[in-house]
């Protein structure tokens, strides 16, 4: 059988779908999968898993539909199902599977915009469930696929590297971090796309908290996102204004997460770093305004949720709608009124039981 894996959608929606690389490949052991996917960091992950025989990259998003026509059409008729990765509600999406041709098309039934957005095009389908994780639903998925439970969910799948882990160590040399540091990984950046960047968290409030927690607890405050964020993490730490505050920058998504594997607390708006920090099991401080947590909570790590569970969120669903706020006093209050100090009393609850392990031993 030969399965190919649609992962368009993002770094975190992709990494979100690992576990579930790992019950096909068991539950389908001769089965070939390959991977399509449009973004470098999903690459980068993908061709580390052994799960996957081959991530096939095409960037979707500055290619014309002339190019993009050309390069699925490469794909015709060459595989027997093709699975579009949970969240996937887009049509351009629905009909790359439906052009690659395999028989079997699997994909989510949406609660919103379904038909709107081509989903009959696939022909084996689990409806939505608002109350599941991205990570169970497509466990879900993969066993109306290959008709067998999952008992146990896999955990999430990230090799790193010699390289990366070279790399991170370098760069902890470099910037003086002992083994005694106490290291407090920030990412201020999250996805632009569809208007998200409504979700992130206010600058000046990050840098507050680096601020307080050097202050407080001689913190060293590590910057992490994208090259495409390198603007936004200098703003954060220029703000701090102190040597203990430091901008990461990697040339790939695997040297950042070796880099990331040495904070003792990630604090994180609702992005692909947050779910690469759960794969490292890191304890996560997750900030979160529009989106439903049930999708997305820090998977099988320590998290705690800083929100104001206000009584209009989540507003966000998975639909090809920008993101919107019906609120008339404030615009997305529920990101703009979480304060500094709700967000810095999440992060102490973890110092402290921190240091009440230690205490103990």
């Amino acid at each position: 059988m030969k399965i190919l894996v649609i992962a368009l959608s993002g770094i975190g929606d992709a990494l979100m779908f690992t576990p579930s690389l790992v019950k096909i490949h068991n539950d389908i052991p001769d089965a070939k999968i390959d991977a399509l996917v449009m973004y470098k960091g999903v690459k980068d992950i993908y061709d580390r898993l052994p799960q996957i025989s081959n991530t096939k990259y095409f960037d979707f998003l500055n290619s014309s539909y002339r190019e993009a026509f050309s390069y699925v059409m490469k794909l015709r008729k060459k595989y027997d199902v093709t699975i579009n990765v949970y969240p996937s509600n887009r049509k351009e999406y629905n009909l790359i599977s439906r052009m690659i041709g395999a028989p079997n098309r699997t994909a989510v039934k949406y609660l919103r915009k379904d038909f709107a957005n081509l989903g009959f095009l696939n022909n084996i389908r689990i409806d939505e469930d608002d109350n599941l994780h991205n990570i169970e639903e497509n466990i879900k998925l993969c066993e109306r696929l290959s008709k067998i439970e999952q008992k146990n969910i896999p955990p999430l799948q990230l090799n790193l590297t010699k390289d990366d882990l070279e790399f991170a160590e370098q760069f902890l040399s470099d910037n003086k971090i002992s083994s005694k540091s106490l290291v407090i990984g920030f990412h201020p950046g999250c996805s632009t796309l569809k208007n998200h960047e409504k979700r992130r968290w206010e600058v000046s409030k990050f840098a507050g908290l680096g601020k307080k927690l050097i202050a407080e607890h001689n913190a060293e405050i590590f910057v992490f996102g994208g090259n495409d964020e390198k603007a936004l993490k200098d703003s954060v730490t220029a703000n701090i204004d102190s040597d203990s505050a430091v901008t990461v920058n990697t040339t790939s998504i695997s040297q950042t997460a070796a880099v990331m594997q040495r904070c003792n607390v990630f604090v994180t708006n609702d992005s692909s770093l947050m779910h690469i920090a759960a794969a490292l099991k890191l304890k996560v401080v997750a900030l979160l305004g529009p989106t439903n947590k049930n999708y997305i909570y820090p998977w099988q790590t320590d998290y705690k949720i800083a929100s104001l569970n206000l009584d209009c969120s989540p507003c966000f669903y998975y639909s090809p709608k920008p993101l919107t706020c019906t609120r008339h006093d404030l615009k997305f209050k529920c990101i703009k009124d979480l304060s500094m100090e709700m967000v810095y009393e999440k992060v102490k609850e973890f110092l402290s039981e921190g240091e009440r392990i230690k205490t103990t031993k």
